[in-house]
């Protein structure tokens, strides 16, 4: 039976790598002056957020050190307050928060796949 999460995990890990993406091989001079760039990555924290929000309680509790609350009301956040998102917020998002939660979501996939295959 596949895994109701696993949609979500695949959501949130394909944004997480495109959002990295967008960036390499970026400075923050111009990640910051760029709205394309800007806007981008900040769609992809969004869509990390909004499918942070599908995954059950019981996978949310392996992972207690991962800020779980806050991602999910990441996506409010940069919906609703727009005016007020700071380029630096994102870019150190990316590139220090994102990782942590990748690595997270890759481990929950590969556990996904065990379980299928086992």
């Amino acid at each position: 039976m596949p895994s109701k999460s696993r949609p979500a995990l695949e959501d949130i890990s394909d944004n997480i790598l495109l959002a990295q993406r967008i960036i390499e091989g970026v400075r923050f001079e111009q990640f910051e002056k760029d709205r394309i760039l800007f806007y981008a990555a900040t769609r992809c924290l969004e869509i990390v957020s909004e499918a942070s929000r599908s995954l059950p309680q019981e996978l949310r509790e392996r992972h207690p050190a991962l800020p779980s609350r806050k991602i999910r009301d990441a996506g409010n956040f940069y919906r609703h307050q727009y005016g007020n998102i700071a380029e630096a917020r994102v870019w150190r998002t990316i590139r220090h928060s994102l990782p942590a939660l990748l690595a997270v979501v890759t481990f929950e996939l590969d556990r996904l796949d065990a379980d299928d295959t086992g």
